[in-house]
């Protein structure tokens, strides 16, 4: 796919800047995982935390959560966005009129790291930016593995989640790197500080850029004010395939976030932390991309979990409509008359059953049981 590295090509381990001039060891098994290759992505399943369904309503819970995960599944797979940003040098010659020229974000913690360690030192940093606090010594257990003598990227991503955050994976493109630093959200990257056939991992935390300059303001190491080229910053960074992610409340959507991007990291944060961690997030994802289908399900599943029967009907409606999702309908039916609306149920379930018939047979099996 086309921007994607190549899956059988260097493999990495992090590795602080400062160890120039010795000896490396060779590189540990770790490829660069790719969106099928990072956060294990399990159905969502809210219905079946609360009991207020009647008769065969086993296939029904599975329905909502099957579609769900299945959707976001498929997005999953799609790989990661064409490299075409404009270069580093029009970048600072003609930046885009709404960029600033500078930004520096002052008051990002920093952890200093004289190891190994810079995975849980930089995810303390930004989970301290997005207001949930957590040490160094606390994550470490959650995303170093000794035996790599480094931290993974879907660990640095699920451990941020299990702090009650959104953790997200930018577009691989500098320019979303600087839009995300305008918006006042530090960027956790993966760089590459050696060569690509004898790679030494680091993560850092991006706190600003200078246009004028041409630099880029780093945590990384032991330096709180690392200042890196604009070139170099980019040379190293490509070697990740431009690996960076971003952590904020849920509820405050990262500004140059995708719509898949976003999906994957509410059903990470749902799983992790709870449906009433992650809704905030639905709702915000929901106001965004109002017509996603996926992000509709997701939002009438955390309506559901939360106990708002009367919202998830709202939502699985305007999906239903807007969609005509087999699925959608036949939730919507299943809430209808939940809420005493058997008139309205009926009529859903038969819209349910008549898209199952003609384009959605997969789901012909659960619908049935609704009618």
């Amino acid at each position: 796919m086309d921007g994607q590295p190549d899956r059988s090509g260097p493999r990495r381990r992090q590795r602080h800047p400062g160890r120039a001039g010795l000896p490396v060891r060779a590189a540990v098994d770790h490829r660069h995982p790719g969106p099928d290759q990072g956060l294990p992505l399990h159905p969502l399943g809210p219905l079946s935390r609360l009991q207020v369904l009647k008769g065969p309503a086993s296939r029904r819970r599975r329905l909502l959560a099957w579609l769900a995960g299945t959707a976001w599944v498929s997005a999953g797979l799609t790989g990661c966005a064409s490299l075409d940003a404009p270069s580093v040098t029009a970048l600072q010659a003609r930046p885009p009129a709404d960029l600033p020229r500078q930004v520096l974000l002052r008051g990002v913690p920093f952890f200093p790291d004289e190891g190994t360690l810079c995975g849980p030192a930089t995810l303390a940093g930004v989970l301290g930016a997005a207001g949930r606090p957590a040490s160094p010594e606390a994550l470490t257990p959650q995303v170093y593995l000794p035996g790599r003598e480094g931290s993974l990227q879907p660990e640095m991503l699920a451990a941020a989640a299990r702090q009650g955050a959104l953790a997200v994976q930018l577009p691989p493109r500098l320019d979303a790197v600087l839009r995300t630093l305008a918006a006042g959200q530090p960027v956790l990257v993966l760089v590459n500080l050696s060569l690509p056939i004898w790679p030494r991992w680091h993560y850092a935390v991006v706190v600003g850029y200078d246009l004028d300059q041409g630099e880029v303001h780093l945590h990384s190491g032991t330096q709180g004010d690392a200042r890196w080229s604009l070139q170099t910053f980019e040379h190293t960074w490509a070697r990740s395939g431009h690996w960076a992610m971003v952590v904020s409340p849920p509820e405050q959507l990262p500004a140059m976030a995708d719509a898949t991007a976003v999906q994957e990291g509410l059903l990470s944060l749902e799983r992790a932390s709870g449906a009433a961690a992650a809704r905030p997030g639905w709702e915000a994802a929901a106001q965004r991309w109002p017509d996603a289908l996926v992000i509709g399900m997701g939002l009438g599943n955390s309506r559901y979990a939360t106990g708002d029967l009367p919202g998830a009907a709202r939502a699985f409606e305007q999906v239903a409509r807007t969609h005509d999702s087999a699925a959608a309908w036949n939730n919507l039916a299943e809430l209808r008359r939940a809420l005493g609306q058997p008139d309205a149920a009926r009529d859903a379930a038969r819209r349910a059953w008549q898209r199952a018939l003609s384009a959605e047979p997969a789901f012909q099996p659960a619908v049935r049981d609704t009618l």
